[in-house]
This record gives C-alpha cells, structure tokens and sequence, in this order.
C-alpha cells in the first residue's frame, strides 16, 4: 500500500504545505497519484479559515471516506488548518478518518502513512490520531510557484482565526527562501507568487526590521526567473523602499495584493486593523504616483458586526472613487474564538449577501472598464497552455493577471501557436475585452 492520493483545499499558502507534504512522500518511496479511485491512502488538506471553507472540508473528508468503503482506499489521513483547529471534536464526529495532523506536524506525513500501513497489514484497528522544507512536488503546472516566506500572524485582527491556528508571525532566513526559489528555477518556474499571512511584515522577528525589500533584492538576482509577485501586502507595513524596489526592479510585477478589508476608521478599529482611511489612500496615491502602471487588488468585508447602512455606503463610494482594477468581497463569516464573534449587533445573513453583491455589482462595472482600456495595446503574456474552455484556444496571463483568482488572456489567432509551449511568452495584441478576461492574437 504505497499509492497516495492527495487533495488540497484553501488557500496558496495551503497549497504550498500541500506540496511539501508531496516532497515528502515521494522522498519516502511513496507513488502519487490525482485519480481518487486508484489512492490507497487518501490525504485531505483542510482549510478551517471561514464557514464555507470549513464545510467544504468537511464534504471533501466525508467523499475521501466513501472510498474506503468500497475497498480502493485503506486509510484516510485529515491535515491542515481544520484538523489545528478541531481535532478532537474531529476524532469523534468522523471515525473513518485514520489520523489527524496539526499544521507543525506536516513533515511527519511520511511517518504517519508508513505507520498506517503497517497497522493495515497487521489487521490492527485504527489508532489514537498521530500527533524547512527540502523538497515540493509542485501541484500547479511548472512554469509558476508559490512560495510561503513566513507562517502565522502577529496582527490579531478580531475576525480572524488564524493566530490560534497557526500560531505568530515565524519568518524563513532569507537564504533558505532564496535556496528554494534558485531550485524552482531551476526546473523551470518563470514566476514565484511570495505568500504570508502578512508578507510586509517579514523579517521582523528574526532580524529586528522588516526585510522583504531586502528579500526581493535577493531574489531578483536568480537566472531564469522572470516574475516576482507580491500577494497578501498590509497596508500599514508598506514603506517607501519597498514601493522603490518594486517600481525600478523589472522582475518584480507591478501588481500589488492589498487587503485593506475597509475604509470607515469605526470599522477598522473594531476590526483592530492598523490602518485608516488617510493611510490607505495616502498609500495608493504613492503607488499610483510611482508606479503608472501598477495594478492593485484588494480584499473587502461586507456586513461586519456594526456596520451601518452609512458605513457600507462609504465603503461603496470609495471602491467607486478608487477604481481597483481587481476586487474581492467577502460576507462577514462570525468564527467561534474570534473577539468579532462576540460583539453586539451582529448583522443577517441576508443583509451581509446584499451589501457584498452591491460591490461586487460595482466592481465587475469597474473591472470591465478597466479591461478595455487595454484594447488595442500589445501586452507581455505568460502562456499557460490550452485553454478549459475550449480546445481552440489557448490562454495565458500578463502581469496584471494572478493565477487563479484573476482572470486570463485567451488567444485565438497569431503565428505560430502550434509551437507555443507553457511557460513561454510571447507577444499579445488585446483585440477583445470581457469583465475579467482579455482576448487577443500572437504578434
């Protein structure tokens, strides 16, 4: 019983654990495979971030014990945030599940399977749930990569829950981040995605200053690295050398993910984020001034315990005024633990969709207008390969494109498209433009 199968749920940073765990196993001599009927162990990844995630979880684990019952699957391992979180209540409301493992646990997947195995082969019943990487099997395609330069969180934002999951801000050396990006190019990645719970605030607890500037100024210098993205930036960490490195270094997108979750100071500082309002605009006027052409996204929370009707307009009228060319928004999700779920005047659920489906509304207006402004313009694109769509056409990203939570470039027409392979890039002339996506032929 060595063929594992493995299904990672939530975010990038969930997903590089994902990999690592992969790197692992196959390190150990174990065969992997992405056909759930052929896993002889099965390995469920579980996001525990917000309610939907967590359901979701839970629906992928109670699938991943089906298959144990018709006799493909032997044992079935939970990992990840959900299994922190929950693991005894876990333990007792799924008892198909082999083995529970915590966040820290993760490098002893190995261990835990090999063990699995030998309980199964003695007959044995199930057992009490089993209490930097070196190597990844990279789950996306080759040409693109996550890298994770920190764990936990220090900012203790009231509604969130992953300080009690994942414990406080813990950074990599900066030589075993660059290590590893040097090996992804190695065999192949053109484009690193840096991830954290907060990536500005890297450095800080092991060199007593913030060093992402210094982190990307190293990271640059790798051979056959084309992107650098940064992804998760707060707002309130944003200096003027990392707005200058970002702006003269050519490898590194002017793409910048800021989750800034709201504009109304009433709302951030129940919220018990760091920022204002006057920090947040004076912040994205400096960018917008230093760097053209930058293309910013941000993440929003509609419906947070409190908000007035007058605070969700402001909160309207500033993703109006400001014009982010990518937007995400969430409802309030109330998380046990999480100072937020306590507070008063809770709103309805109802209430929470409506105000999150008005920006929304809003913002898919905006992101089309901002699409066709690129009409007519040739951009640098990244292909990605054929498109699921459809077999005639084939996609893939310019810099203002992020993979999978932003939109695509689909090509169909130009010279010599039968030659192009994924991780090339070539030229696009935009000839189309829809609210996310971009259409476009090789020139």
């Amino acid at each position: 019983m060595k063929k594992v199968g493995l299904i990672s749920l939530g975010c990038p940073k969930n997903q590089v654990d994902s990999e690592i765990m992969l790197g692992h196993l196959t390190k150990a001599g174990f065969t992997l495979t992405n056909k759930e009927n052929e896993a002889e162990i099965a390995i469920v990844n579980t996001c525990g971030f917000i309610n939907d995630a967590k359901e979701e979880s839970i629906e992928r684990i109670i699938e991943a014990g089906r298959l144990k019952e018709n006799g493909s699957c032997k044992a079935l391992i939970v990992a990840g945030c959900l299994s922190e979180r929950y693991k005894e209540e876990l333990t007792k409301e799924l008892p198909e599940v082999d083995a529970f493992i915590g966040i820290s646990e993760m490098e002893k997947i190995a261990d835990v399977c090999n063990a699995l195995i030998e309980l199964h082969n003695a007959g044995a019943q199930r057992t009490v749930p089993l209490q930097e990487p070196v190597s990844r099997i990279l789950i996306n395609p080759q040409h693109y990569a996550y890298v994770k330069i920190s764990d936990g969180c220090n900012n203790r934002c009231s509604y969130c829950t992953i300080p009690s999951i994942r414990g406080s801000y813990k950074s990599r050396e900066i030589e075993t981040i660059i290590n590893e990006v040097e090996q992804l190019a190695s065999k192949g990645v053109k484009e690193i995605n840096i991830v954290a719970q907060d990536t500005t605030d890297y450095g800080l607890d092991i060199y007593k200053k913030r060093k992402l500037s210094a982190l990307l100024k190293g990271l640059v210098k790798i051979k056959n690295l084309f992107w650098i993205r940064l992804l998760y930036t707060y707002p309130e960490h944003f200096d003027d050398e990392l707005i200058n490195i970002i702006a003269s270094e050519e490898k590194i997108c002017n793409y910048i993910d800021i989750p800034i979750q709201h504009i109304d100071d009433e709302i951030l500082r129940k919220m018990k984020r760091n920022s204002s309002e006057k920090q947040i605009r004076g912040l994205i006027e400096r960018l917008r001034r230093r760097i053209p052409d930058i293309v910013l996204r941000t993440s929003l929370i509609a419906g947070f315990p409190g908000e007035t009707e007058a605070q969700h307009k402001r909160l309207y009228d500033f993703v109006k005024e400001t014009g982010f060319h990518r937007l995400g928004v969430f409802a309030y999700s109330r998380e046990e633990g999480t100072p937020a779920s306590r507070y008063k005047n809770q709103i309805t659920q109802k209430i929470k969709d409506r105000r999150r489906n008005e920006i929304m509304r809003l913002q898919s207006g905006i992101s089309l207008s901002k699409n066709r402004e690129l009409t007519g313009k040739t951009l640098n694109v990244m292909i990605n390969g054929l498109s699921s769509e459809s077999e005639l056409l084939i996609d893939g990203r310019y810099y203002g494109q992020a993979p999978e939570v932003d939109g695509v470039v689909y090509i169909n027409d130009g010279m010599g498209l039968d030659k192009i392979r994924a991780g090339d890039f070539v030229n696009v002339k935009i000839t189309e433009a829809h609210q996310y996506d971009l259409v476009g032929k090789v020139i």
